[in-house]
Formats: structure tokens, C-alpha cells, sequence
């Protein structure tokens, strides 16, 4: 009919030219993006720069407007309804998605603090046939961000009777006295004094009166050395995956489209099976299964570690207090070139004595790993060499090792440089294998074969099987026999737990010469929180039988210990005591014996406020406001937190929750900054009684602090004075002025008035 419009187009293919402003979605993906899309002739144009923009990787070539259609692999839709443009590409045009990360937890640089420590553990024994002694073993540390200082040392004396130590031991003998920085960025330590050198699994560590530096990986427990496994993949569109480990489900994340590499695999340790399950917006499930083997005996690719010591070897050890022969020098490398290869080398020296040896670990696959090493030494003009062959294999079902280590000609090392009548061994090998029966229990054996410097040889092979029963009983039994000797020697032993009340173990055992002894024990281990713990003995066979008896009693600031073992022959009674000294901000804390770091928690002077570690309640603060938190772990991301329910109401806390990590060995001051608001709510009145109105300018003339008047004339203030003036102005502009006294001791917020102000 003549005048009626044209119908409207079918398809875009029927506009000749047109912009359109459309949402772009990639591979079902929003990108929050709205971009200019040219259409011409039915075909779409958009600036390559837009594309590279939201992730899609294209050629270095294509710049300005690109025709979608003439990208081979992308499919284009234009979505009318939506004002939508619907991309689909390969996933492998996407950025690669990196999920996980290698660190176990958020990194926390260590702190310490000025204190000191005594460690302290006194030991007194009372033999019949044998006399009494007293030993008194300490430790003492100093320490602050320069490190610290730590000297060790037992005094010993002989109080009656014969004493195998002798009179000429009585008195104090120095052990080590060392000074230790960890510099935690770049992991290393440095020591200067007693120092033990370090070590390769084939080489031997020494005692040296010198200086030593070293990676320490224990500075940084976020950090994982080992390499861990890796999977990889490609997602068309949003999904979510699911990664299962040895069965059990490990960790679930959303993924865009794109390539992924996944890394957040818990620390595990020998072969294992993955499962990475990826479920897309329909429910799609996709399975893929992955075997894998994780060693920590590698490196990760990159990765180095090292320790070099010079100095003086230790001599006469714990006879002589300043004991020291030769110079020497020690220096290990180990070296991850791949995640599957760490390179070893080994080097020692002397005035008498050269070493120097190569060696390595090797990752076979999912097979396990082996290792070999090869050293050469020149001792006094003799030459030598030692080779060590090893094989390890780990996984859920069983465990085997096998290592082997034989030397040859005059082999020696730092060992022997200062011990002129000590030999190492020819040889020496041993074959080590465990079984997990599941309901049966576990099978263990062992072979050992050790030649000694002097020919002799002796071989010892080992089966043990355990398998727990009902509840928490468990039963054990082990036999060894030494080959060449026809007779073998048994052992077997029943645990049985009673609950809190104890637990009860029945053995019996047989030696290779027929003579037989059957054993009960009955103990009570010590509480977790503090208490009493005992443990209770009787041994019968052979024609003599055998009694112990001791009784433990820990408190917060000390552990004691008393008991009494022996047979009808002869017996001996002990007692012990043992605990730690700190001397942390300006006052003195006894604790149970501290091996490691410390924190001294403080709330400003105020007492009995509770505090917590890892949501663990560990005491309340003492008069001073401190508390000694004696369990944290070095440069462990410990949380310390305080109950501020406790405290009264004008006591402010900035924070009531701190997560630190303390140096190797030392103490922090950990400070919850906790003060006391002189606080009041005041209502103010005019000079008919009548509240002031709302909004009126309060100003406190002792601290400048303004403040506005609220309903009911009532104003809220903080930092009171002991006298205090007010100055209020209207709205009108008129001011007037109030006065009044606040007990600056008072532990709530008053409410004061109606005060009149004039």
C-alpha cells in the first residue's frame, strides 16, 4: 500500500554501514568492556588494539581495524536483544592463568628484641655401688637485631662416694660458645666460634673453632625448596576445577578461559596419583588422572645451597674447655640445574689433607630417585677414593631404600686429620623396605652390611611388623638376627591406653643366646596445660629382676622430675630440674626449659588481661602487664591476640590481634598499645535548665578538642583533665561557659550533669 514504511531489515548483512556500542563477552566471559564495533556490508570491524586490550593474543602484523571474519579460529555473533558482541577463540589465544603460588603461607619478616636467656637443668644422681654426683647443665643467650650470642657449659661435682667422672672432672666445663646472625631476605647465617661444619649426605661434618656461612632455607618456612608437581591445562570457558590428591580433594578454583598452569599442590613427599576434575557453566565434567613423584632430596631449578667453615678443629670435646688442633677448611655446594637434577660437590682442606668430590641426585620419572657420588682425598701423601651408590622410592603402598658406600686405598677426611688412631670404615651398605597392609598392619626390613677399618665385617638383618587393634591398642614385634649366627633375637610388646588414666604396654624378649625377659610398664604422660605425669616399670628374667619408678610434675616456670630404677643388686635414685630465665623488659620470667624463640606479650601496665597464641589461651598478664609466651616456633607467622572484653570501659585498644615472626633463638617485646581515655558524658543546660540545642560548638579550652552538642544536650569527651572548661557557642553566635572535675582514676565513663553553663 502506497505510503506505508519499508519493513525492518532481517539481519545487520542488510544495513550497508552502521557503529554500534556493544558489550564484549569472550568465550562466554564478560570483560566489563563496552567497545565500537564498525559494521559494513555485514561484516564487523574492530580496532586490534581493542582485542590485544581484553587478552586475545594476535599476530605482531595486524594493527589498525580488523575484519573478525578474516581471523581463521574466531567465531563472531552479534546478540541484538543484548547489544552484545560474543567472541569465541581457542583457549590458547587467551593470557596463561597462573594459580597457586610456592609459598606456604604470607611471609612475615622476623623480629627480635634486647633480652637474655638462661636455660638451665639440674640433675642430681645417687648410685649404691657408684657414689653421688650433682651436674648442672647450662645455657646462656644474648641477643638483639645484631643476633645473637649463646655459650653452653655444664658444672659438675662430686658430693659422696665413688664417682666414675673422678675428682679431676668436678667443676665447670665450657661445650660452645657461638655468635649467630640469619639474614632472612637473602637466607644466609653467619657464625663465628663453635661451629659444627656443614655436610653432604656422603661427607662428614666436623666441630671447628671458627667462622662459617651458609644458606639457611629455616629462615624462610614460607619458601618451598623441593620441586613440587605442576599440571597444566586449557579451559574453552568459565569452569571450575577441583584437584584431588591421593583421593582426597585438595583445593577448588574458578578458572577463565584460557591455558592454566596449576601449582598450588599441597607438600607432599614420594609417588602419588592427581585427579584434576574442570566442570564448565552446563555441568560439563571433564577427568583427567596424573601420576607424580615429589622428592625434598632435589632443588628447585635455580636453586642453590652452600656452606663454607674455616677454622680450628675442636678438640678433647666436653674434657677440655678450650681444645683446638689444625687449621682446616669445608665447603659443600648443592646446586639445582633441573627439577629433576641437583648437582653436589664437596671440598676439604689441611696442612696433611686434600678432598674434593662430585656427586648428585637424579629423579627417575615417577620411579623414584637416585643418587651417586665420587670423592678423592690425599691424607699425608696417601691417596684414596670413596663412591656412594643410592636408590629411594616412596609411595602410599611401600618404601624402599638402598645405599651404598665403599672406599678405597687410604680414604680419609676431616675426621681423622686430629685423631691419628681413628680409621673410617672399608664399607658399608644397607637395604631398607616397608610394607602398608592396611588392616594387617605394616611389615618392615632390614639388611646391614658394614666392613670395618680392621677387615671384620658384621652383617645384622632386622623384620619388624606392628598393627593396632582395638581403640588406640597397638601391637608390636621385631626380630634380628646377625648373619653367621644361627640364633635370633625376638621382641614383642602389647600397648594398651586407658583413657586419660594411662596406658599399659606388656613385652616379652628374647635374646640370640636363648635367655628370655618379659617386661610391664603402666605411664601417664604429662598433660599438655602443665600437671603430673608418671611412669611405672617391672622387668623379671635372667634370675634378676628389674624396677624404675619416676614421677614428673610440670608448673609453669619449672619442670620436676624425681625416680628411682635399679634391681635388688644395687640401685639408683635421681631427681631433676629443669627450666628457663628471661630477662625481657625490665623484669625476670621463669619458664620450662625455651629451645627455641619466645615473646613477651605487653599491655601498658595493665593486668590480667587474657592473651591467646594460635587461638590457644596461654595466661593472663601479670601485675607489670606482661605475659612470657615461651612455644613460638622461629620465623613461624605466629597469632598473638588479647581479650578486650576484660578491659574496662575507657581502656582503648588499637588493635587487639599482631602476627609475627621472631628470629632463631632470641625474644620479642610484643606490644599491644593499651591505654586509659579520661572520658565523661556531660549534659549541658542553659540558665532556665532548659538542654542546650542541638548542634551547638563545644570547645574543650585543656586539649582543643571541639566537639558538637546531641540530643538531650548531651556531649561525648575524651581526654579530660582533672579540672575542665567548656566553651559553647549558639547558633546565634552567643557563647557561655561551663566548668566541672573528673577523678582522672576512674575506670568507667561517667555521666555528668546537667551542668549549667553561663
Amino acid at each position: 500500500m502506497a505510503g506505508e514504511l519499508p519493513p525492518p531489515p532481517r539481519s545487520m548483512g542488510a544495513v550497508v554501514g552502521a557503529q554500534l556500542f556493544l558489550e564484549l563477552l569472550v568465550n562466554q566471559q564478560e570483560t566489563g568492556r563496552i567497545i565500537a564495533v564498525e559494521q559494513r556490508i555485514g561484516r564487523f570491524f574492530v580496532p586490534a588494539s581493542v582485542l590485544r586490550e581484553v587478552g586475545i593474543k594476535l599476530p605482531q602484523e595486524l594493527s589498525g581495524e580488523v575484519a573478525l571474519d578474516s581471523l581463521a579460529g574466531l567465531h563472531s555473533d552479534y546478540d541484538s536483544n543484548g547489544q552484545r558482541l560474543l567472541l569465541d577463540v581457542p583457549p590458547a589465544w587467551l593470557p596463561e592463568q597462573l594459580i597457586g603460588n610456592r609459598s606456604s603461607y604470607p611471609r612475615t619478616e622476623a623480629v627480635s628484641s634486647f633480652g637474655a636467656l638462661l636455660n638451665y637443668d639440674l640433675y642430681l644422681n645417687d648410685t649404691d655401688d657408684s657414689g653421688t654426683y650433682l651436674a648442672a647443665w647450662n645455657e646462656v643467650r644474648l641477643f638483639d637485631s645484631w643476633g645473637t650470642l649463646s655459650n653452653t657449659g655444664q658444672y659438675r661435682r662430686t658430693i659422696g662416694g665413688a664417682s666414675d667422672s673422678g675428682p679431676l672432672n668436678n667443676g665447670y666445663r665450657r661445650y660452645d660458645t657461638t655468635w649467630r646472625y640469619s639474614d632472612d631476605e637473602r637466607l644466609l647465617t653467619y657464625e663465628v666460634g663453635d661451629v659444627v661444619s656443614g655436610a653432604l649426605p656422603w661427607s662428614s661434618s666436623v666441630r671447628l673453632g671458627g667462622i662459617q656461612l651458609s644458606r639457611d632455607f629455616a629462615v624462610r618456612p614460607d619458601l618451598v625448596t623441593y620441586p613440587l608437581p605442576q599440571f597444566v591445562g586449557e579451559a574453552a570457558v568459565p569452569s571450575s576445577m577441583d584437584l584431588f590428591i591421593n583421593g582426597y580433594k585438595s583445593s577448588s578454583v574458578e578458572l577463565q578461559p584460557g591455558p592454566y598452569t596449576l601449582t598450588n599442590v599441597p607438600l607432599i613427599n614420594g609417588a602419588g596419583e592427581a585427579v584434576v576434575i574442570t566442570t564448565d557453566a552446563l555441568g560439563r565434567q571433564v577427568s583427567t588422572t596424573v601420576p607424580f613423584y615429589v622428592t625434598s632430596s632435589l632443588l628447585q631449578k635455580g636453586l642453590s645451597d652452600f656452606s663454607v667453615a674455616t677454622g680450628h678443629l675442636r678438640r678433647d670435646y666436653t674434657v677440655r674447655d678450650f681444645g683446638y688442633g689444625p687449621g682446616v677448611a669445608s665447603g659443600s655446594l648443592r646446586y639445582g640445574l633441573s627439577d629433576t637434577l641437583t648437582l653436589e660437590s664437596h671440598a676439604e682442606i689441611s696442612q696433611s689433607l686434600t678432598l674434593g668430590g662430585v656427586g648428585g641426585n637424579l629423579q627417575l620419572g615417577n620411579f623414584g630417585v637416585i643418587n651417586t657420588a665420587l670423592s678423592q682425598s690425599q691424607f699425608e701423601g696417601k691417596t684414596g677414593q670413596q663412591m656412594s651408590l643410592g636408590y629411594q622410592y616412596n609411595s602410599q603402598l611401600y618404601s624402599l631404600s638402598y645405599q651404598r658406600l665403599e672406599r678405597r686405598g687410604e680414604y680419609a677426611d676431616l675426621s681423622v686429620v686430629d685423631s691419628p688412631y681413628t680409621r673410617l670404615s672399608q664399607r658399608s651398605e644397607q637395604v631398607t623396605l616397608s610394607l602398608n597392609l592396611d588392616s594387617w598392619g605394616s611389615l618392615g626390613a632390614g639388611y646391614f652390611d658394614v666392613r670395618a677399618a680392621d677387615d671384620s665385617r658384621t652383617r645384622l638383618l632386622n623384620l619388624s611388623w606392628s598393627k593396632p587393634l582395638w581403640r588406640s591398642a597397638s601391637f608390636y614385634l621385631s626380630t634380628n638376627r646377625e648373619i653367621g649366627d644361627s640364633n635370633w633375637a625376638m621382641q614383642a610388646q602389647l600397648v594398651i591406653p586407658f583413657d586419660l588414666h594411662g596406658s599399659l604396654s606388656l613385652g616379652s624378649e628374647r635374646s640370640k643366646s636363648g635367655e628370655s625377659r618379659q617386661r610391664v610398664n603402666f605411664s601417664h604422660s604429662v598433660p599438655s596445660e602443665g600437671g603430673v605425669g608418671y611412669n611405672l616399670g617391672y622387668a623379671s628374667g635372667n634370675g634378676s629382676d628389674y624396677r624404675q619408678a619416676d614421677l614428673t610434675w610440670r608448673l609453669q616456670a619449672v619442670r620436676l622430675q624425681a625416680g628411682v630404677y635399679g634391681d635388688s643388686n644395687a640401685q639408683t635414685r635421681w631427681a631433676d630440674a629443669a627450666g628457663s630465665l628471661v630477662w625481657m623488659g625490665r623484669e625476670v620470667f621463669a619458664a620450662n626449659q625455651i629451645n627455641d624463640a619466645f615473646v613477651v606479650i605487653s599491655t601498658g601496665g595493665f593486668s590480667k588481661i587474657p592473651v591467646r597464641y594460635e587461638n590457644q589461651l596461654v595466661g593472663e598478664t601479670d601485675r607489670n602487664g606482661h605475659l612470657l609466651v615461651p612455644w613460638s616456633s622461629a620465623y613461624y607467622r605466629g597469632k598473638y591476640e588479647i581479650d578486650p572484653l576484660s578491659l574496662a570501659a575507657n581502656v582503648q585498644s588499637p588493635n587487639v590481634e599482631q602476627r609475627i615472626a621472631v628470629r632463631r633463638g632470641s625474644g620479642y617485646l610484643l606490644e599491644f598499645a593499651l591505654r586509659r581515655v579520661i572520658a565523661a558524658s556531660i549534659i549541658l543546660v542553659d540558665g532556665q535548665r532548659k538542654e542546650l540545642p542541638l548542634g551547638s560548638l563545644v570547645l574543650h579550652e585543656q586539649s582543643g578538642v571541639q566537639a558538637v552538642v546531641g540530643w538531650d544536650g548531651l556531649v561525648y569527651l575524651e581526654n579530660l583533665a582533672a579540672d575542665n572548661t567548656l566553651r559553647v557557642t549558639l547558633a546565634d553566635g552567643r557563647t557561655c561557659q561551663a566548668q566541672f572535675e573528673v577523678d582522672v582514676q576512674q575506670e568507667q565513663v561517667p555521666l555528668i550533669g546537667p551542668l549549667k553553663c553561663q
